[in-house]
This record gives structure tokens, C-alpha cells and sequence, in this order.
């Protein structure tokens, strides 16, 4: 006899597996009617025997033959290129051991950067195995759109600005920068700067989107023009920054007094680039990055950027996660993460 598993279940109820999960389990957040329609339904799929229990006046299940009365819960991280920076990878550390001190399994699932004809999701993410997701680092329009058809829970950590975010299916955090790289380009603008580009691929991630639109409002509101031939804002190829940005300087005919990027990986290509073409930082060209991360900039609180708490991150997405598990008829979030401004020396702030 073919064993029956959850997912039939929530299928059979048009409901999600996570619901039937936590009837099973015994966790809140099931409406007693629900709860009653999904026992009858597994006990007229055969799914467990029952038995009544004295000590309490609850069922004693025993799960399609596991003797533990309750299943363990796993979740898993879904990531594309772990390896391209220590500020993901700082993230899914957290995340790991906020998973182990609530006795949850974690599952690492990597995915390609981008999909290819026929491509199909890893099982683990469509055969019941897991309660939850947390996506990380995942830009590509196609793996996202498969993804959110996912009948799991789900957080995301940023989005492609062609998703609209009233399409998702789960919970979106996202990393504030258009108010705080509106007010750098400010303070770049109060150093006397009139001419600033702006570099970053702007429809790689909506977080870049917001970013640039930051530094959109505060050239705007001084009324400053943006020149194009400053911006580098279009799509850059994931492994080929450095030789686009490279391309992309050496081929202006006049530099502008400041960069604003959109991230700290942009900007130390950018510094790398002006350094090695003899343009002094701060006094010939301001730079400023986004993230704050260390892993670039050789010299600690050098540049200007966003310091992003990478660690408390991860503790708030897994919060997040279990909050949608426990509640997964509320409705669904959009969560701006405000982190605060480190100005250095990269834009005439002296540090030391």
C-alpha cells in the first residue's frame, strides 16, 4: 500500500503542508474546525492509526508507524553562489545557530545563478520534506517565480524589481537604502561636489533599485544634473564586475568628483581602479559603498557606507520564519531592515 504523506493531505484540503504539519504535531494557530477536517481527512487516507489516550483528552498519534508522538521540524537556507562573499555567508551562519538553539534542523539547498531549459527545483524543496525556506542571494526571475509557487513557508532577503511584491508568497525583508544613500550623496553634496555618478546594476536587485533612487532624490533636491555618462546602472554580468567597471572608468573622458556604489564589492573595484590610474581618494574623487562589510576594504572604517548587522539579520529572519510557520494565515510582510551610516575617511570624514 502506497504510504500516504502531508502534502497529499494539504492537497486533498487545498491547504499548505505546514498546516497539516502542525495539527499532527500539536503546535497553535489551527482553527478546531480545520484541525478536525484535516484528522478526518488523514484517517480516511489511512494515513495513521489512532488510539485514545487516558492520561489526556487529546489524540495519542503514532505517525505512519514513527514511534515518537512528534515529527522534528526542517528548514533549509536556499542559496545561489554561497562562496561570493563573506556577507552572505556571515548571514547563514547566524541563521545556523539560531536553527540549533531552537532544535530545528537546517538544510543547506544551493541553486544555480541563473536556470536553464528544463530546469527543475532540487526534490528536497517539493516533496514535503521541509516546514520553511529562507532565500538568500537568489536573483534570477525564474528560480524566484519557482520558488514562490512553493506550497512552503517562506522568507525572502530581497527580490528582483520585476517581481512585484503583492505576487509573493511569503515575507520579503529588505535592506533600507534610499534614504540612507540619499542622505551620503548629501553629505558628498555638502562637500562641495556637484558632478557624482552613481555605479551599480541596478536590475540585478530591487535593494540596488532603492539605492540609486536614493542617490536620484538627493542630487534632485539640489537641483544637480545627473549625467549618464557618469552612471554605470545597467546589468553587469555576476563574475565580470571588475572588468566593466574597469571598462567602464577607462573609458570616461572626465572623471566625476564622486562615486556613489551600490555596494562595498562596487566600490573597491572602483577604488582598486582609481588607485592604480593615480587618482588620490578623497582629494581627487569621493567613494562611498553600501553593506559595511571588511572583507574588501583593507583598512578598517575606511569607507563610507552602510553598516549592516549581518549577524542580528539572520536572528531576525529566522524569527520571522517561525512566526510565519506558527501564523501562516496573517497576512504577509514587507520588512525594511535601517541600518546606520559609517562615514570614512573615502569621502573626507577623518576616522582616526
Amino acid at each position: 500500500m502506497k504510504k500516504i504523506t502531508m502534502q497529499e493531505i494539504a492537497d486533498a484540503l487545498n491547504i499548505s503542508r505546514v498546516t497539516v504539519w502542525k495539527v499532527f504535531n500539536n503546535y497553535p494557530g489551527v482553527s478546531d474546525t480545520l484541525r478536525e477536517q484535516i484528522l478526518n481527512k488523514a484517517r480516511e487516507m489511512g494515513y495513521f492509526k489512532y488510539r485514545p489516550s487516558s492520561r489526556q483528552n487529546t489524540l495519542d498519534f503514532n505517525l505512519a508507524g514513527n514511534a515518537s508522538s512528534k515529527t522534528e521540524m526542517t528548514v533549509s537556507v536556499v542559496v545561489s553562489r554561497p562562496e561570493s562573499s563573506m556577507f552572505w555567508m556571515n548571514i547563514i551562519h547566524q541563521i545556523a545557530k539560531e536553527l540549533v538553539s531552537s532544535n530545528i534542523n537546517l538544510m543547506y539547498t544551493y541553486l544555480p545563478s541563473k536556470t536553464s531549459d528544463g530546469y527543475n527545483l532540487p526534490s528536497v524543496l517539493t516533496n514535503g520534506t521541509l516546514q520553511g525556506i529562507i532565500v538568500l542571494n537568489v536573483y534570477d526571475y525564474d528560480l524566484l517565480c519557482m520558488l514562490n509557487g512553493l506550497k512552503i513557508q517562506k522568507i525572502f532577503l530581497d527580490m528582483v524589481s520585476s517581481l512585484p511584491e503583492d505576487t509573493l508568497s511569503g515575507d520579503l525583508f529588505l535592506l533600507e537604502g534610499k534614504s540612507s544613500v540619499s542622505k551620503i550623496t548629501e553629505s558628498i553634496i555638502k562637500k562641495g561636489c556637484t558632478e557624482i555618478g552613481f555605479i551599480g546594476d541596478i536590475e540585478y536587485a530591487r535593494t540596488n533599485y532603492e539605492r540609486y533612487e536614493g542617490y536620484l532624490s538627493a542630487m534632485n533636491r539640489h537641483k544637480l544634473t545627473v549625467k549618464k555618462e557618469y552612471n554605470l546602472i545597467h546589468s553587469i554580468g555576476i563574475y565580470t564586475y571588475a572588468e566593466e567597471i574597469k571598462e567602464f572608468l577607462s573609458n570616461l573622458k572626465q572623471m566625476p568628483q564622486a562615486f556613489v556604489c551600490a555596494s562595498d564589492f562596487v566600490a573597491h573595484f572602483v577604488i582598486k581602479y582609481l588607485n592604480a590610474n593615480n587618482y588620490n581618494i578623497p582629494e581627487d574623487i569621493l567613494v562611498s559603498g553600501y553593506d559595511g562589510t571588511t572583507e574588501y576594504i583593507d583598512q578598517a572604517d575606511y569607507l563610507t557606507t552602510v553598516q549592516v548587522q549581518t549577524r542580528e539579520l539572520g536572528k531576525r529572519l529566522v524569527k520571522q520564519l517561525l512566526y510565519r510557520i506558527e501564523n501562516p494565515d496573517f497576512p504577509l510582510e514587507v520588512i525594511y531592515i535601517y541600518s546606520k551610516i559609517r562615514y570614512g575617511e573615502s569621502t573626507g570624514v577623518l576616522t582616526h
